[in-house]
């Protein structure tokens, strides 16, 4: 039977295999790749009851595969893995409300090249926190008037507990909340889109009265006698009541809310119709 070879290459490698010789396949390697991807930068905590957020800046480089989170006890401690996650957000819900969480967050590649931990000083506390707390004027629930923050519960409006207690002014047509005593501190930090905008205590802004006037929409800072702070904000104000968002600081002076100078005394909350130019 006669074979024919169809092209001259064909023609070649049949004389090269009847003469007994090989063809060597020239194989390229790459280099191995050791460069990790970059810092995650821009990392922030948002405190929550019982957990604490993580934010970042993604990163757009091609071979990146995720970010791995870890924590630690103290600033300068051992940072441990916590997770892996895909994308430049990590909620950690291990927490335990009134103690401090130090964060840091790797990048790592497919070749599983890691990146240092990200530079950013980042700590959270996660603290109590509630909403829609219904406070009722004291003439008509007067049980239900003040608030303890640090039990996080409803008390009367003359219970020595009370951080906060909800009076409405009859003359002046409005609801104010009056700070539960005279080593207590209370200013209205103005309007905020959300409890959430409030997460420093200012320098200054405290009412020199020991009251101020709810007003829906406006966020409020306590300093309470035994140093702590708390924060709430008034999201209703109905005939008798008004309702509230709130949160609670567990930790003494804690850096998140940093203590301002505490000011000298207030006028009690009977002086209030003088002290707005009411008789």
């Amino acid at each position: 039977m006669k074979t024919m070879l169809k092209s001259p290459v064909l023609l070649f490698l049949g004389i090269l295999a009847l003469g007994g010789c090989t063809i060597e396949k020239k194989v390229y390697q790459y280099p191995a790749d050791h460069t990790p991807p970059a810092t995650p930068r821009g990392v922030m905590s948002v405190t929550g009851d019982g957990y604490v957020e993580l934010f970042w800046f993604e990163s757009d480089e091609p071979d990146l595969q995720g970010y791995r989170v870890y924590r630690s006890y103290t600033l300068n401690g051992e940072y441990v893995f916590q997770s892996t996650v895909r994308n430049g957000y990590y909620r950690d819900n291990s927490v335990v409300n009134g103690v401090t969480y130090y964060y840091a967050v790797a990048a790592f590649d497919d070749a599983e090249n890691e990146s240092e931990l990200s530079p950013e000083d980042v700590f959270d506390t996660p603290r109590p926190a509630g909403y829609d707390l219904l406070l009722f004027d004291p003439e008509y629930r007067g049980d239900l008037a003040g608030f303890d923050f640090s039990n996080q519960r409803r008390v009367a409006f003359d219970s020595p507990a009370a951080d906060i207690i909800v009076d409405y002014d009859n003359e002046l047509g409005a609801f104010f909340i009056d700070a539960g005593n005279v080593d207590i501190d209370i200013q209205d930090f103005g309007y905020t889109g959300s409890l959430d905008d409030v997460d420093w205590a200012p320098e200054d802004g405290w009412s020199n009265v020991g009251w101020v006037e709810a007003i829906a929409g406006h966020s409020y800072i306590v300093w309470t006698a035994d140093d702590h702070y708390a924060k709430f904000r008034v999201t209703e104000i109905g005939t008798n009541s008004i309702l509230l968002d709130w949160a609670y600081q567990a930790v003494t002076s804690n850096p998140e809310l940093k203590p301002p100078a505490r000011g000298t005394g207030f006028l009690r909350p009977n002086a209030r119709t003088a002290a707005l130019g009411k008789q």
